[in-house]
């Protein structure tokens, strides 16, 4: 991974305008960013980047003579993307049979809650798959316009993340892999191409803390599924799908673990409430703890206290939504990281 971040920043007098302009700065990148909906091939391009740079980097470290090394490290990036995609894909379309199955599952529970629950709470739930099924329907007619809204993001989504994987490859094979000095290049040059290289690394620092943290997330809903549900005697279905589902998801912050712990805890109801009981309290604990999870791990990384990246994680999202969310971490670490340069914080 690539560190350009000066080893002992020079202090310098802080003031409200030069504080200001730093803010400015990284606004200038984001507000149009977040706005226009950038957020999916900004991160498509700064992973696609990232990813093969630090391929390239252990592979000059293993062969040191090794010749077009990113152009090797861009096609194991492929190879990768399509192997996972072609994974996604076949589980998803029924070739592994798991996530059908797993949907399935989720519909049975209906008919089982109508007569394990209270009849003032049964009798507003759909008395049969048949009876959900128009139920979706009619909501499909009433908010048709809504649906294809979604439908039109979903797609542009998926186009903005293709332009973006391209453009983070041609970056990666076109760009020189450290900035010439600037005594070698224009000024402006070398400034964008500092302010690049550094939101690069903290895009790195956030992702891969992110992974650690989906890995732990799903190492605590193992120990849920595989050792105290079976230990009580309560063993739930499908549980490897889940394991991968709740993996999946959580790459996605917060947002992810509330979806994959609401599968589980259905799932939890085609055996019994004290099952989606004692699952529930698990995993509401889980999720609790991603919060300090996010905060511990990348604040670690970007020099920040759990309650700094908590607080800008709140207000991102009161103010851009999801990609504002998402998208806290890796602004908050460009300013630390910027505020350090200055020698204004440690």
């Amino acid at each position: 991974m690539m560190n350009t971040s000066p080893a002992s920043p020079t202090p310098t007098e802080p003031s409200l305008y030069a504080v200001g302009m730093t803010v400015f700065g990284i606004a200038l990148l984001w507000l149009p960013v977040l706005a226009l909906h950038l957020t999916p091939a900004l991160f498509a391009a700064l992973m696609t980047y990232s990813a093969t740079r630090a391929l390239v980097a252990r592979l000059h470290l293993w062969h040191p003579n090794t010749r077009h090394a990113e152009g090797l490290a861009l096609l194991c990036i492929l190879i990768l993307i399509i192997t996972a995609t072609t994974f996604m894909v076949e589980y998803a379309s029924g070739a592994k049979g798991s996530f059908p199955q797993l949907l399935q599952q989720m519909a049975l529970v209906l008919e089982q809650l109508r007569t394990a629950l209270p009849p003032l709470i049964a009798d507003h739930l759909p008395a049969s798959l048949d009876a959900l099924r128009e139920l979706a329907a009619t909501w499909l007619r009433e908010h048709s316009g809504q649906v294809e809204l979604w439908g039109g993001h979903t797609l542009r989504g998926i186009g903005y993340v293709i332009a973006g994987t391209v453009i983070g490859a041609l970056a990666a094979m076109q760009l020189p892999a450290q900035a010439p000095p600037v005594s070698q290049t224009a000024p402006l040059v070398f400034a964008l191409r500092g302010s690049f290289d550094e939101l690069v690394e903290s895009f790195a620092n956030v992702v891969f803390s992110q992974l650690r943290i989906s890995a732990i997330n799903t190492a605590l809903t193992a120990v849920l599924l595989l050792a105290i549900m079976p230990m009580v005697g309560r063993s739930l279905p499908m549980t490897g799908t889940l394991l991968v589902l709740t993996f999946i998801t959580g790459l996605i912050p917060v947002v992810g673990n509330l979806i994959s712990n609401t599968v589980i805890v259905i799932i939890a109801l085609s055996s019994s409430l004290v099952d989606s009981g004692l699952a529930l309290a698990w995993l509401v604990g889980i999720h609790k703890l991603e919060y300090f999870l996010n905060a511990h791990i990348i604040g670690t990384r970007i020099r920040a206290h759990a309650w700094e990246l908590l607080t800008m994680m709140l207000v991102m999202e009161s103010l851009m939504g999801l990609a504002g969310l998402v998208s806290a971490p890796i602004i908050y670490a460009q300013l630390k990281r910027r505020l350090h340069q200055h020698g204004w914080i440690d």
